[in-house]
């Protein structure tokens, strides 16, 4: 929504024509056309309520015409990450993390037993059973990825084995 956000900013603020089309990606001619009262009927985009740009930053460039504005960092995934809480994992997914503790052994070894219980909310005992290879059911398991069984994203995954690293 560019051009709607271009709308708002030459309605609301004093910036140049030159940041608003630098900001918004769009010709200097496009700009100035929504300056003219050539927007087709279309409304405006706040780019602030959207969490793009802050008062502050608009506030910055209006006083230096030659700033170019700069959108609002995004949320860090890894804090996101970091915060979830224990998962519920429905009865037909609990047979299949014995199949993720298998890949997560066979393919990241460093990995420590209480890295994956927390990661995967299962008991240190099933880790190191399957790690010891005296799983109860060990001869029927097949290794798969955490991320293809939906147990996690990948870069939950990606997470916790920059960890084992």
């Amino acid at each position: 929504m560019p051009k709607a956000t271009a709308i708002w900013l030459v309605e609301n603020t004093c910036l140049t024509f030159e940041q608003i089309a630098a900001f918004c990606n769009l010709h200097l001619l496009e700009i100035e056309a929504i300056a003219d009262d050539d927007t087709g009927g279309m409304l405006g985009f706040d780019p602030i309520a959207s969490s793009q740009l802050t008062l502050d930053e608009i506030g910055r460039c209006e006083a230096n015409p030659s700033a170019k504005l700069r959108m609002k960092p995004a949320v860090d995934v890894e804090q996101l990450i970091n915060t979830h809480k224990a998962r519920y994992t429905p009865l037909a997914r609990r047979k299949n993390k014995p199949s993720a503790i298998l890949w997560l052994i066979k393919y990241y070894p460093g990995l420590t037993d209480m890295q994956i219980c927390k990661f995967l909310g299962t008991t240190r005992a099933t880790v190191q059973a399957i790690r010891n290879k005296s799983y109860w059911n060990y001869a029927n398991l097949e290794p798969h990825s955490p991320v293809s069984l939906g147990f996690c994203i990948k870069t939950e995954l990606d997470s916790i084995l920059k960890t084992c690293s």
